[in-house]
């Protein structure tokens, strides 16, 4: 079985905006990739203007919190750098059992991978200067700054999402056969490896 993978563009953001955007990519994945019943759950983002549906599953909703969480940690202790998560599907095989083997592999059949560039911005800009006449409100300039970036970072956000359904809609032939009574496929979510 071929393992289809999906590198998602990567995107630039600072620490607070990390557990959203994290939220946002995977539970549109895992939504996207729901078998059976699911209570849809649109949820509207609070620092873009984005709205995004989660599949109304409780414990699905903490096992995503937990990785990001992890994800967090791992961000504070490697500040500025790039770095991965990855959203695996797989299938739960029953090998034949020997002395020294489990009784059971995963074949990976899909794999998401969100890249993100934590970056660290300075939280304002001083204007001043003895020399110039002019006076310039620096908390006025840090604030067009912030409002354009975040709508750089909501212009990209919105691309990946983009991306994600692309992909579901096209690569549909690896996706394994449905079990009855699933909802889910069995996943894992695996957290960073460095690329520097």
């Amino acid at each position: 079985m071929n393992c289809e993978v999906c590198q998602l563009k990567e995107l630039e953001v600072e620490h607070f905006e990390i557990r959203e955007v994290l939220r946002c990519i995977l539970h549109t994945i895992v939504f996207h990739r729901a078998l059976g019943l699911v209570r849809p759950k649109d949820v509207d983002l609070e620092l873009f203007e984005i709205t995004y549906v989660q599949c109304g599953d409780v414990e699905l909703e903490k096992k995503i919190d937990e990785k990001i969480d992890h994800f967090i940690s791992w961000v504070e202790k490697h500040p500025n750098k790039k770095s991965q998560i990855c959203l695996s599907f797989y299938e739960v095989k029953s090998k034949q059992p020997s002395w020294f083997t489990n009784k059971t592999e995963r074949l990976y059949w899909e794999q998401w991978y969100v890249n993100l560039n934590v970056t660290q911005h300075p939280k304002h800009h001083s204007s001043k200067s003895h020399h110039t006449k002019l006076v310039v409100d620096p908390g006025e300039s840090a604030t067009e700054e912030r409002s354009c970036r975040r709508a750089m970072v909501e212009a990209s956000l919105r691309e990946v999402l983009f991306q994600i359904i692309k992909f579901v809609n096209e690569k549909k032939d690896h996706v394994p056969p449905i079990s009855e009574g699933v909802i889910y496929f069995p996943y894992e979510i695996t957290i960073p490896r460095k690329f520097q």
